[in-house]
């Protein structure tokens, strides 16, 4: 089967999450705007494949994959960069982490039952405005202080309230057959 436009966009996500941890890292004039532009384009790439795959029917198994993975990829990549900068906590990088992985593994599990369950509202709400804050976060830097931390606060009431959703709506999972 030939590769779909929207799995083409997903790989161009994937592709483009180096190029903005590179010039993150380099330090010349007007760096983080740069590294700005590439991560909205980046992000931009997932609302695209998104639409594509729905409107044309191009839903594959491998954007199944591969989809939610590069925006992981993507989102801890700059969050790592920003604790590695100061500009965000640690502990808040890791209750992220500790999200993703929660959510990975009991989607594993619901597999194993041969049960799908697809991302809630929470979810999605909690990927855009991690993005959006991320942005933010890129465009003013660490000042105003302000600003940033409640960038973080967004990022960590919006993971943990969707990570507990996610739990509570489908904990019957780990119920024995």
């Amino acid at each position: 089967m030939p590769m779909t436009t929207a799995n083409k966009l997903t790989l161009l996500r994937v592709f483009l999450i180096p190029v903005f941890l590179v010039i993150a890292y380099l330090d010349f004039p007007g760096h983080r705007y740069v590294a700005l532009g590439v991560f909205i384009v980046a992000s931009l790439t997932d609302l695209l494949d998104g639409y594509i795959a729905r409107h044309y029917n191009q839903i594959s198994d491998f954007g199944k994959f591969a989809d939610p993975l590069a925006d992981k990829c993507l989102v801890m990549a700059a969050l790592c960069w920003f604790v590695e900068t100061g500009e965000m906590f640690g502990w808040i990088l890791a209750i992220v982490l500790l999200r993703e992985f929660a959510v990975s593994g009991m989607r594993l599990v619901a597999v194993e039952k041969g049960r799908v369950i697809a991302a809630g509202w929470s979810g999605k709400v909690k990927t855009a405005s991690t993005m959006v804050c991320i942005c933010l976060m890129m465009f003013f830097g660490p000042e105003p202080r302000w600003l940033n931390l409640v960038c973080q606060g967004v990022i960590l009431v919006t993971t943990v309230y969707s990570g507990v959703e996610y739990f509570v709506k489908n904990w019957d999972v780990f119920q024995e057959s």
